[in-house]
């Protein structure tokens, strides 16, 4: 592909992405893995040039753009390269116009700048939500070891994560086969909340693809019982052919109903050492790896997301034994779906109470801990653990 032909892709790409933010559909690294599976011509360097030129421009726009070339023209407002391609040449998109309108730049929308803003995140910190995240794996100990891949693929360890590795951005990792995880560090670091040992009873409520529930099973050693549900089919059946990849024989996957979840977990209830929910939430600490979702978010969006996490806490509580732990996590950054919704959750269940938590990163938060990209180099995440009165 020539210069030109890059640039015209990448209008093409990022003109599907705004049509999927409005409409609610598919991610960008969707369309883009379909774009290019019907146009094999493209080469690995031609597929990367545009996929950086279509993540250039969605960083840059906070808020929706008009179109793919307005976001592409803001690009190349500040990139002489780029601008160069808008030549009209065969495949290449047609010159600039004189005063021809480009995307306005920004880091999101006004209103969640200001929601973010009344949650303690300021300017600075607003802005690294969306720099480029770095590529993290989780070392599966029932695989391969952590020193040997560190020293295979040219990894750093990651300090309070025994089985963390941060590897060069572009790192082949097709070969692993079971032996890693791709595994963000604020991931794995919430993780840990669930203090997961071998024997234990735990369900891993909204599961989700398996990320967590894989490192909980490397916690337990491959010894105990794991039950991981989800209301989302597609979601779910990835879990099991990864799980069989980790070699982890502990896991089973139950699918459930939206608002009829604990009549399909009736065998469960009570009897759980510990319940991880990770929340459907805005995914404010994920923009790093997804920046075209805050084009996505609404308040009417962020309401339902809110209402959704009490009726999980209520789900989940229902299947913790006494004793037992409730772990509740978001990707998010907004104090209305982390701190406030622990703080109601105990108003409303004065018995239980909340267990200080002592990570290897991350502030506090209410009565939980909180990640951000511009303090702990992770993705943002709230994390709490609730216990259940004897």
């Amino acid at each position: 592909m020539t210069p030109g032909a890059r640039t015209q892709a990448a209008i093409e790409l990022l003109d599907a992405v705004i049509d999927a933010a409005r409409g609610g559909g598919a991610a960008a690294d969707t369309l883009i893995a379909r774009y290019f599976a019907t146009r094999r011509y493209a080469g690995s360097k031609d597929r990367r040039a545009v996929r950086d030129l279509v993540y250039a421009a969605i960083r840059r726009a906070g808020e929706v753009p008009a179109s793919g070339r307005s976001a592409m023209l803001a690009v190349a407002a500040e990139d002489a390269a780029v601008a160069a391609t808008f030549d009209g040449s065969t495949h290449a998109p047609a010159p600039i116009a004189a005063g021809e309108d480009a995307a306005t730049g920004g880091i999101m929308p006004a209103w969640l700048a200001e929601a973010l803003a009344a949650s303690g995140i300021d300017a600075d910190a607003q802005a690294a939500l969306i720099d480029r995240a770095p590529l993290d794996i989780r070392v599966n100990r029932l695989r391969s070891d952590p020193a040997a891949l560190a020293a295979r693929l040219g990894g750093t360890p990651i300090v309070g994560l025994p089985d963390a590795l941060r590897l060069p951005t572009g790192t082949n990792l097709d070969a692993l086969d079971g032996e890693a995880e791709v595994q963000d560090a604020g991931s794995q670091i919430v993780s840990l909340a669930v203090q997961a040992v071998p024997g234990q009873r735990i369900v891993d409520l909204c599961a989700g693809g398996g990320g967590k529930t894989l490192a909980l099973a490397a916690a337990m050693r491959n010894d105990g019982q794991i039950l991981a549900t989800d209301v989302d089919r597609g979601r779910l059946s990835r879990l099991m052919p990864r799980a069989e990849r980790a070699g982890v024989g502990i896991v089973a996957t139950r699918l459930l109903d939206p608002r009829r979840e604990l009549e399909a977990l009736a065998d469960w209830q009570g009897q759980a050492d510990a319940v991880l929910i990770d929340a459907p939430c805005s995914g404010t600490g994920t923009w790093r790896r997804n920046p075209e979702a805050r084009w996505r978010l609404t308040p009417a969006r962020l309401a339902a997301f809110t209402a959704q996490q009490r009726h999980v806490l209520d789900v989940g509580a229902a299947l913790v034994r006494p004793g037992g732990g409730l772990v509740y996590v978001t990707c998010s950054l907004l104090d209305v779906e982390g701190a406030d919704q622990v703080a109601a959750f105990l108003a409303a269940h004065p018995d239980w109470r909340a267990e200080p938590l002592d990570l290897p990163a991350g502030s506090l938060r209410g009565q939980g801990v909180r990640l951000d990209p511009a303090r702990d180099a992770t993705d943002g995440f709230f994390v709490a653990r609730l216990i259940r009165p004897c």
